[in-house]
């Protein structure tokens, strides 16, 4: 797998622009990490949870759209978790549904994730969540909560990748 593509995040710069390269080269790890499989192997239960390749980048999608759109600009938006428990399906936000394509998924990932870069270009890192409940949330914590969990989520589809084909890479 040719990693050309990821911006290489740079050695000097402001604590903003750190902070956005990063989560831009994470962004695009994950979707390298689906980089010639089929439909059928990013669709593979990998955990016996269920949980699969394409699953997480849903998943990243709907995060990506909560953290930036619905908390940090307090937006109405769409998600798939309730916060009410007795309403909630913990699995929804990963389950990728038999109407659901790859691409459909892909695509959200990349308009989520440059909604969210619009978002983030137009703030301070100091502005706050105008989410009533999680006004005393930064951007700046916002971003770094973005940045690992996207992370996080790269070892998991590192161990995916790996159990499909064998491919390796950071």
């Amino acid at each position: 797998m040719a990693a050309a593509h990821r911006p290489e995040p740079p050695r000097t710069g402001s604590e903003k622009e750190t902070l956005e390269a990063y989560l831009d080269y994470h962004r695009a790890t994950a979707l390298w990490k689906l980089e010639g499989l089929s439909d059928e192997d990013v669709r593979r239960p990998m955990t016996p949870s269920g949980l699969t390749m394409l699953g997480l980048i849903k998943h990243m999608a709907y995060s990506e759209r909560w953290w930036f759109q619905g908390c940090f600009l307090g937006q109405d938006v769409e998600v798939l978790w309730s916060w009410d428990e007795d309403e909630d399906d913990p699995d929804a936000e990963f389950r990728v549904e038999p109407d659901e394509t790859t691409e459909g998924i892909v695509t959200m990932f990349r308009e989520e994730t440059e909604r969210a870069r619009d978002i983030v270009h137009e703030a301070s890192l100091d502005d706050l969540s105008r989410l009533p409940r999680r006004s005393d949330y930064s951007l700046r914590w916002i971003l770094l909560h973005t940045l690992q969990e996207t992370a996080r989520h790269n070892g998991h589809l590192d161990l995916m990748r790996e159990s499909l084909d064998g491919t390796t890479g950071e």
